[in-house]
């Protein structure tokens, strides 16, 4: 009776200091400081509602307490059983190097699940030897909860890697430049490109929609090698074939274009998928199919694209910044005289074309817009 109630007694703690290091870890890395966006995900594969940290929290914290107080009837016994200077485990503990961690948070998160319901396991056994039938049962239907929470925990860091895995791909930055020859004032692309990264530009896309083949090859494989040189994203418009060719880092496509899942076995998961979006259903069925980031527009008229649909005014885009955790760049009509309406909504990347191709000096208009840019959010703070 007395080992099996040490039994008992080390397993408690065991337990609960297992449920103590998963609960503090979603407590303290979740939280509000660290500007995690609380929404509730949806996991299409299996139609799942993933649980929010602050859940998470709850789920474990109520566990805990439920771990000690199924065992409050023979917690007096169970002290006065207990021997630390006895227990040999320590210095086996000590002298064992079998717990160290080398995978990071999901070793540790792993191993204290597995802590949990061994422990519980444990008490379960030795609770029915001593003829504690009933209590037994309560650290059985406490050990099926912690499967249940180890599932949901699980499921919630999977979905917060793809995020993580996503939002490092796209370069944080503040100006998306376009490339478009018949608005470069005579200019060729490549001259346009130089300046552009010249002036501190991290993303270029190269969209020329009325060119040959074999000519937009010729203009990526040239404008892939100054952007590589220089450390700026190379995104190609439409086409995933030449963006796959020359080596850029992502392409860039439309509602109408291959569906992001096809266009993803191609490319793999390194290479940047980015997808015009016009609208909430748009935006949101695209952050669940994992692109890296969405077009948000056009916020206003625009003459650039043929093909563009009527403008989606600031409801949209305020739509996004409050409801998309991903990555978006606002676009479509978006002028330097403009440009406030967007930044002062919480855009923080914008897009332009003719405003900065069609630039009598390219670098100074781009300094004169990241100043704005800048202003705008110092007004934010």
């Amino acid at each position: 009776m007395k080992s099996c109630m040490r039994i008992v007694d080390a397993n408690l703690n065991r337990v609960a200091e297992g449920i103590r290091v998963i609960e503090d870890f979603f407590r303290f890395n979740f939280d509000s400081e660290n500007n995690f966006d609380v929404k509730t995900f949806d996991n299409r594969e299996n139609h799942i509602k993933l649980v929010e940290p602050p859940k998470l929290v709850e789920s474990l914290r109520e566990l805990r307490h439920k771990v000690r107080k199924s065992a409050c009837g023979i917690m007096p016994e169970l002290l006065t059983t207990r021997d630390v200077d006895g227990d040999i485990g320590f210095n086996i503990s000590q002298n064992s190097r079998l717990d160290k961690r080398e995978e990071g948070t999901l070793d540790i998160i792993t191993a204290n699940f597995k802590r949990i319901q061994e422990g519980i396991r444990s008490i379960e056994e030795s609770l029915k030897s001593m003829n504690y039938y009933a209590a037994a049962k309560q650290y059985e239907s406490l050990r099926y909860t912690s499967y249940n929470l180890e599932q949901e925990c699980f499921r919630f860091m999977e979905e917060q890697t793809k995020k993580e895995q996503q939002k490092s791909k796209f370069p944080v930055t503040d100006i998306y430049c376009l490339t478009d020859h018949a608005l470069s004032c005579g200019r060729s692309n490549i001259e346009v490109v130089n300046e552009m990264i010249r002036s501190g530009i991290k993303i270029i896309q190269y969209r020329e929609k009325e060119r040959a083949a074999f000519e937009k090859y010729r203009e990526c494989v040239q404008i892939r090698e100054m952007t590589k040189a220089a450390g700026v994203t190379f995104i190609v418009n439409d086409d995933v074939a030449l963006a796959m060719m020359v080596g850029a880092d992502g392409v860039h496509i439309g509602q109408s274009d291959y569906p992001v899942e096809g266009v993803r076995k191609l490319v793999g998961q390194d290479f940047i998928i980015g997808l015009s979006t016009h609208a909430p259903e748009e935006a949101v069925k695209a952050q669940n199919a994992g692109v890296d980031y969405i077009g948000v527009g056009p916020i206003y008229s625009t003459k650039t694209k043929k093909d563009v649909c009527s403008p989606v005014g600031h409801a949209y885009l305020e739509y996004v910044v409050k409801n998309i955790s991903i990555p978006f760049v606002a676009i479509g009509g978006i002028k330097e005289s403009n440009l406030h309406e967007i930044t002062s909504r919480g855009a923080r990347c914008v897009a332009m074309v003719s405003e900065i191709t069609g630039a009598a000096d390219i670098g100074a208009k781009i300094e004169s817009i990241r100043q704005k840019i800048n202003l705008s959010f110092k007004e934010k703070i």
